[in-house]
């Protein structure tokens, strides 16, 4: 289980519904388009742990408040610690942030990220590596730390080159030309194939590891 008494504030920004044999966890930061922040990866390493440990969870859901999934991380935040001299809490929330990137790669239960708004950056991260995506007609995509001459980390030069067909190499070009206008056409063709369903969701991404 999970630990029984979180700060507070862990509690506001990742939200926890159960619903049976599964859990649901919502990142709710919408003013900030749902970035993450130290206090909300550090909040879901504990939880996806906990769950795996759990054998009364058998599903993992992850989804965003308001237009966006997730934005990335909230580098505003690193940015200013390192102002203030405070680098290993900026070095803290990248070591976290990584390893949630490799505990969602090798997760033993299934889990479904519910892409729906925007997915950048860290938000990538917290949902591509992941067993099943599940996108809709508001999905967008982009690495936009590119555009600043950084490479795409959170794990996307693995993930992205290895999409189905040419568009491993052709989507590893775009996005280290921060291009954005093609997210649409790469979500459609590369990540899944259509699907209706009863929630209309229009397009459902079933990741590599099925």
């Amino acid at each position: 289980m999970a630990s029984s008494k979180p700060h507070p504030h862990l509690l506001d920004q990742v939200l926890v519904q159960d619903n049976s044999f599964s859990k649901t966890l919502i990142l709710n930061r919408p003013k900030q388009l749902n970035a993450l922040s130290h206090q909300m990866v550090s909040r879901l390493l504990e939880l996806f742990l906990a769950y795996e440990k759990d054998p009364n969870v058998k599903l993992l859901l992850l989804k965003g408040s308001g237009r966006a999934f997730c934005a990335g991380g909230d580098v505003a935040a690193v940015v200013r610690d390192i102002r203030e001299a405070d680098w290993k809490s900026g070095a803290d929330f990248f070591c976290k942030e990584f390893t949630l990137n490799y505990i969602m790669a090798t997760y033993t239960k299934p889990q479904v990220s519910i892409l729906d708004g925007i997915v950048m950056g860290g938000g990538a991260g917290a949902s591509m590596h992941g067993r099943f995506r599940v996108a809709t007609e508001n999905s967008v995509f982009a690495m936009p730390e590119t555009a600043l001459g950084l490479f795409p980390d959170v794990g996307a030069s693995y993930y992205l080159s290895r999409l189905p067909g040419f568009f491993g190499n052709a989507t590893c070009i775009l996005v280290l030309q921060a291009y954005k206008r093609y997210s649409q056409t790469i979500f459609s063709f590369s990540f899944s194939r259509k699907k209706e369903d009863e929630v209309q969701l229009l397009r459902c991404y079933v990741g590599f590891r099925v």
